[in-house]
């Protein structure tokens, strides 16, 4: 399957107030998603189990979502993006409801995996119907305002979450998610008409979905840049889910500390993701996915120094900034790959959340040699990966 030119201007631009409304969708996913993280001490002592056990509850989530966006993302090309965005909503309202009411570990963990299962077509869905609406010279814009989204989920969602936590209870806390995410359900559903114009969401190929995948990944570049998508996603989903404990063990926070601490990650990108979006538009991606890729290794080098709790504060907003400066840019590139949005977005949805799924997972693995040593490497390896991103991506635009 070719290439599409990047310079392709098909598709009616949709305003940007759709764009937010359907973004919140994003929120609250990733807000749900991440909530977890600062908990882990908590729900360890609860459970009266290890840290270790419990740290598999964010795998778990990631790896579901991550594998099913391979099917979610290229049905919105069959079936259209709304009923696809409306489905996953629903289902990721009840289970998360019901995950208020686990009364263990182990149940925890299944059905965070049900729950990551029952959302993963949200984000790839959103990202085809951007790439529906805005040619490839304009989508850096919009794309911002989704991953602003992404990062205020997250930023949110480990902040916040810990925070409502250490008030009413961690219970409490996912039944109001789920209320949330029914809202937006309504909100989406209200303005269907206006967000989702008729026509224009469904893809006139039907070709088999293997072969879409097959023919994007024959291309190198697109080899090249789905593997930097799994790579930056483990960095940065190994790395997340084990700042909570980072901060309770090296300065011994509660919860409602922790998330006090957590609160600037993701804030960069809520506060500056269509900024960003626009710089990359007008200066190119070659050069400021490579940034992004270095800040991100030196600010989790720097956290394994065990600086000051304030240092360590900032730190983890330029850690955010860095996945604001990387990974938009890289779903801007794979919307070039092929005329099959689903198909394209889905791939990029599954390395990105496997990446988080087996970052996470990887890190809860080799935590014994202790966690600054971890940090260490997963820096060491980002750093590396940041110097071949300079000759990697030197011809995207």
């Amino acid at each position: 399957m070719n290439e599409i030119n990047t310079s392709d201007t098909t598709g009616t631009q949709v305003s940007m107030l759709a764009v937010y409304i359907l973004s919140l969708a994003t929120f609250i996913v990733f807000f749900q998603g991440f909530m977890v993280a600062p908990l882990l001490p908590l729900l360890s002592e609860q459970f009266g189990t290890s840290a270790r056990h419990v740290s598999f509850i964010e795998p778990a989530y990631l790896l579901g979502y991550g594998l099913f966006t391979l099917v979610y993302a290229p049905l919105s090309d069959r079936f259209g993006r709304f009923r696809i965005v409306a489905f996953c909503l629903i289902i990721f309202s009840l289970l998360t409801l019901l995950t208020a009411f686990v009364r263990g570990v182990d149940q925890m963990i299944f059905l965070r995996l049900l729950t990551g299962i029952g959302a993963a077509g949200i984000a790839p869905t959103t990202i085809s119907w951007i790439s529906d609406g805005y040619p490839y010279e304009k989508r850096g814009h919009a794309l911002g305002i989704f991953f602003g989204n992404m990062a205020g989920g997250t930023a949110f969602g480990s902040s916040a979450g810990a925070l409502i936590t250490s008030v009413i209870g961690w219970q409490w806390l996912f039944i109001g998610v789920a209320g949330v995410a029914l809202l937006i359900f309504f909100l989406i559903l209200m303005y269907q008409k206006n967000i989702f114009k008729e026509g224009g969401e469904l893809a006139e190929s039907n070709d088999n979905i293997l072969l879409s995948f097959h023919g994007i990944l024959s291309s190198r570049r697109a080899r090249r840049t789905y593997f930097y998508v799994l790579l930056n996603g483990m960095f940065h989903g190994g790395i997340f889910a084990w700042l909570a404990y980072f901060f309770y063990k090296n300065y011994s926070l509660n919860e409602f500390q922790i998330g006090l601490a957590l609160l600037g990650y993701g804030i960069p990108g809520l506060l500056l993701g269509p900024l960003l979006g626009r710089l990359a538009d007008r200066y190119g991606r070659s050069r400021i996915i490579p940034l992004g890729l270095f800040l991100g290794s030196i600010t989790v080098l720097l956290l394994s120094q065990n600086l000051s709790l304030t240092a360590s504060c900032i730190i983890v907003a330029l850690l955010s900034l860095g996945f604001d400066l990387s990974h938009p840019l890289f779903a801007a590139i794979i919307t070039t790959f092929s005329s099959r949005k689903g198909a394209a977005t889905g791939l990029f949805a599954f390395f990105l959340f496997s990446g988080y799924g087996l970052g996470s997972l990887g890190l809860s693995l080799i935590i014994n040699v202790g966690l600054e040593r971890a940090f260490q490497l997963y820096g060491a390896g980002v750093l590396i990966a940041a110097v071949f991103s300079v000759f990697v991506f030197r011809n995207e635009r």
